[in-house]
């Protein structure tokens, strides 16, 4: 045999030979690792327990609970101004944001044309009232002379008739010039009412025809606050008297306006209207809530909102703190809402007096998990 070829037999043996031993090596470092006992069969029990936060249960006859209907607070008036003619847009004096007093002028249409056909009315008033002024004259001079008998009657009954005539012409000419005055004064728009502009939908120049909207006023000096309730609670509320509504976390102060008297046949509701002065930090548009101390005749207890869990086929749950000792273990237990307020609930069911439950993290824990009470919390 060559002696190249047995140096590559050689070479090839020895290569096959040290990857023999890398792979050896590898499987006992594997084996090694599997067989320590740092990571050897971990059990949920043998793990370290959570800290949780806890709630000491505690069962009372009844609870005081505020009943809570939603509605919506809005202005008492609003309104959608324009001119009751049509005209060019002149002058516009607000704009959208602006607060405005009752009798402020808004803005003023182009009244040239106003002006001349008021003169000329004028004119024609003067004119007519200087005929019927004549014609008295004339009706006294002809009572002057039939009492002397220089003319009949008949010139005397026309005299009458031709007086009667002017001043029907004189009273017809100065109806006419009052008119023109008066679409004058209503070619300047005027606000109303006190309130701010919410809208405006022209500028100067624009042509407006008769009643288009020109601003959007909506009074912000009183407000109204409208709910519907059971009529059981509507028959508890008492008109003039002063009631608490809930807008965010605010609490402010609205008068009972009226009651409706009548059941909506849709959501079988009776619709409260409130009253409330402005100043309180709400605005139009805001939702609300009616806040009405009630009582509750049902036994169970409080919890936060964040001790409830979903369970299965739409049942609520809390978890249960069970045997104690250095370790607890959570067992979750089926309880019925009662009473939702705010960031709490009312609860009845399979829970004992005193227990102590799981107050919030529900997401993070399992049943059968190993935890520590670290805080009790509040209800």
């Amino acid at each position: 045999m060559p002696a190249q070829q047995i140096i590559r037999r050689h070479a090839f043996a020895t290569s096959v030979a040290s990857l023999a031993i890398v792979i050896a090596g590898i499987v006992v470092l594997v084996s090694a690792l599997r067989g320590s006992p740092a990571s050897a069969d971990l059990t949920l029990g043998e793990a370290a327990p959570v800290s949780v936060e806890t709630l000491s249960v505690s069962y009372v006859d009844e609870a005081r609970i505020e009943a809570r209907f939603p509605g919506l607070i809005a202005a008492r008036r609003e309104s959608a101004l324009a001119f009751s003619a049509g005209g060019r847009l002149d002058v516009v004096h607000v704009n959208v944001g602006d607060r405005v007093a009752q009798g402020d002028i808004l803005a003023e249409l182009d009244t040239r044309t106003l002006e001349a056909q008021l003169a000329a009315a004028r004119a024609d008033a003067v004119a007519a009232r200087a005929q019927a002024a004549l014609a008295q004259t004339t009706l006294t001079r002809q009572q002057q002379l039939v009492e002397r008998g220089h003319v009949s009657a008949q010139r005397l009954d026309e005299a009458g008739a031709t007086a009667r005539a002017a001043e029907a012409q004189a009273a017809a000419a100065s109806a006419g010039a009052r008119a023109l005055e008066v679409q004058l004064e209503l070619a300047r728009l005027a606000a109303p009412y006190d309130g701010v502009i919410t809208r405006r939908n022209s500028d100067e120049g624009a042509v407006l025809g008769a009643g288009t909207p020109l601003f959007q006023l909506v009074e912000d000096g009183v407000l109204e606050f409208r709910a519907g309730l059971p009529v059981e609670d509507a028959a508890s509320l008492t008109p003039g008297n002063e009631y608490v509504l809930e807008a965010g976390d605010r609490r402010v102060s609205a008068r009972l306006r009226a009651l409706t008297g009548v059941v909506d046949t849709t959501s079988r509701a009776v619709e409260a209207v409130f009253e409330l002065e402005g100043g309180q930090g709400v605005i139009s548009g805001e939702v609300a809530r009616l806040v009405l101390p009630g009582t509750l005749e049902e036994r169970g207890f409080w919890a936060p909102l964040t001790a409830l869990s979903e369970g299965r086929r739409g049942l609520w749950t809390v978890y249960q703190l069970t045997n104690g000792g250095e370790r607890y273990s959570l067992e979750p237990r089926s309880v019925e809402l009662l009473h939702t307020e705010g960031g709490r609930v009312y609860l009845r069911g399979a829970v004992d007096e005193g227990a102590m439950i799981l107050a919030g993290g529900v997401q993070r824990v399992t049943p059968g998990q190993s935890v520590t009470p670290v805080q009790s919390a509040q209800p």
